[in-house]
């Protein structure tokens, strides 16, 4: 079979779903499952992948599933806990005490909170904790799940302390063969980690920094009274400065630290930076945006998360500080149990339930149900509970609210899920081809060439679309990258650098976060209109890199065929 029957077969399932969604409209419990079979019957049929594979696959995409739920019950359970107890009213009027302006609110919430939250948990958790707490401010629900998953691009790179490059970059790329070479010059391979780490951390801040700009922008176009991207650029002197205000840090944070705090300490930094400057009215726009009265949104826009805040009897008063200590605790906690310098993160490790060689396929699936985010955030409710002095009755009616949205998510992710792995695992065939994502990028590199920079981080964000994770991808595309920028005589860490930076922004059009993020505020079934919103961000993000990555290699001459 031709390399061009193999890139067209495999890039079928990715063209249905986008054919289905986007084009159709279909939400994604109809097609998810379509692109599942699709994607099966390829695997089966072209790549000759034993049945055996293709059930293991499916069963690893099980286990994977239950981790993704597991994580959006814990936000959601929180948020609820919380509009039951009465903090939520309180954070609520605090964020308008700070602003009632919705664009300053959506810089501090989404850029710089959801980027603390990606530091330290990543896996799609910014999405789940912020869009939640978007409605209950009074956002709709629709606009919180594009904002949440406009979060997911610069952060990601260095989200979960790391993991896409301790994990993805360092397991893609290590082997003896580079190893020797580098040792030759007197480098160890995690000297080689640090220099992609850095050109990372510049590349994102540069184009990242118009993030929050963008953000707006897409907020007052598709969700204003007026359908203005003028009244969303409006904000642009104060946008411009909370993206620096995250971005200077995270950049001298990946420079002078390394790949585990850049996110963490630079969203820190900014929300300090920000909160103190918007109370004193800096850069603040003298004229407020809100939304138009909720009365008049049209019914896309509402998911079934309801904030009927004044409704809610029996809450009593508290101060902003005790409404906020659960999200503190959340962040503290996922801080603490992430660092490798302390012994939680192993011993919340070391308990996992798993199926190594699923069906003798060499196929395995765990779940490290300690030290995934959804048994902190349960914590925090547990803590919660006794902090805010709630009765039974109320985290019942939390328990009852979270579990119905749950509901509709799982049927959805029970197909998106066991897709991807099946994708991912096609390589495991009987006639040695190279598995789909693969073979379209080996494609794609046999047919562009010197130019192959430019179309480099659009590898990257293949791979977190098919995915849905940056690690993932850098898992899959680290080492292929590095051959065809060596093959070309580019700078092969700068390469791999390009391919980290689009897979962040890969997360912003992953069909399974899209649907993770929908569940949170209940509006599964609007898909497909999510994910036509956030290829306009997506395709600003991997074009300016691939621009940038041009220019670092015939402008600055970055042409060394390794480093």
């Amino acid at each position: 079979m031709s390399l061009t029957l193999q890139a067209f077969l495999a890039f079928m399932p990715i063209l249905a779903a986008a054919v289905l969604m986007v084009g159709f409209s279909q939400p994604a419990k109809r097609a998810m499952p379509i692109v599942y079979f699709l994607a099966v019957a390829i695997a089966y049929f072209a790549w000759e992948m034993d049945i055996m594979n293709v059930i293991g696959s499916t069963i690893q995409g099980f286990f994977i599933t239950f981790n993704i739920l597991y994580i959006i019950f814990g936000a959601l359970l929180l948020l609820n806990t919380l509009k039951y107890s009465g903090a939520i009213a309180v954070i609520r009027n605090g964020f308008s005490d700070i602003s009632p302006d919705r664009r300053v609110q959506m810089v501090i919430i989404v850029w710089l909170f959801g980027a603390f939250i990606e530091g330290a948990a990543g896996f799609g958790t910014p999405a789940a904790l912020t869009a939640p707490l978007l409605v209950a401010l009074g956002f709709p629900a629709a606009a919180a799940v594009m904002l949440g998953m406009m979060v997911q691009s610069t952060p990601v790179t260095f989200g979960a302390a790391g993991t896409p490059i301790l994990v993805g970059v360092n397991g893609g790329l290590q082997h003896q063969e580079l190893t020797d070479l580098l040792a030759a010059e007197g480098l160890t391979f995690m000297d080689y980690l640090q220099i992609i780490t850095v050109n990372v951390a510049l590349i994102h801040a540069i184009v990242g920094t118009l993030m929050p700009l963008f953000m707006s922008a897409m907020m007052t176009r598709f969700f204003g009274s007026n359908r203005s991207w003028k009244e969303g650029l409006a904000i642009w002197p104060f946008a411009l400065f909370g993206g620096l205000a995250f971005t200077i840090p995270y950049v001298i944070t990946g420079i002078a630290l390394g790949p585990e705090f850049p996110s963490l300490l630079g969203s820190l930094v900014g929300m300090a930076i920000v909160i103190f400057a918007a109370r004193r009215g800096f850069l603040v726009p003298k004229e407020n945006w809100d939304f138009a009265p909720e009365a008049e949104w049209p019914k896309s826009w509402m998911g079934s998360l309801h904030m009927d805040l004044d409704q809610i009897k029996g809450q009593k008063k508290m101060g902003l500080a005790r409404a906020w200590i659960p999200y503190l605790l959340v962040a503290l906690f996922l801080v603490l149990s992430r660092l490798n310098q302390l012994p939680v993160k192993s011993f919340l490790s070391s308990f996992s339930i798993e199926w190594n060689d699923i069906l003798g396929t060499g196929i395995s699936g765990s779940s490290t149900i300690l030290y995934l985010p959804g048994t902190i955030l349960l914590f925090v409710v547990l803590i919660t509970y006794f902090l805010h002095d709630m009765q039974p009755k109320a985290l019942t009616s939390a328990f009852v609210d979270s579990g119905r949205i749950i509901l509709g998510a799982g049927f959805v992710l029970i197909f998106t899920v066991p897709m991807v792995r099946v994708y991912i695992n096609s390589g495991m065939n009987e006639v040695g081809l190279s598995s789909m994502p693969i073979a379209m990028a080996e494609w794609v590199a046999g047919n562009v060439g010197s130019v192959w920079p430019l179309f480099a981080p659009t590898i990257g964000a293949l791979g977190a679309f098919i995915a849905g994770s940056n690690t993932v991808s850098n898992l899959m595309f680290s080492m292929f990258q590095f051959g065809v920028a060596t093959s070309l005589s580019l700078s092969a860490s700068f390469v791999v650098a390009l391919q980290a930076v689009g897979a962040a922004a890969g997360n912003m059009i992953a069909i399974h976060n899209i649907v993770a993020a929908s569940a949170t505020v209940g509006l599964l079934g609007q898909e497909g209109s999510t994910l036509r919103k956030t290829i306009i961000p997506t395709l600003y993000y991997v074009l300016l890199t691939g621009v940038l990555g041009l220019i670092g290699i015939f402008v600055l001459g970055l042409a060394d065929p390794w480093m």
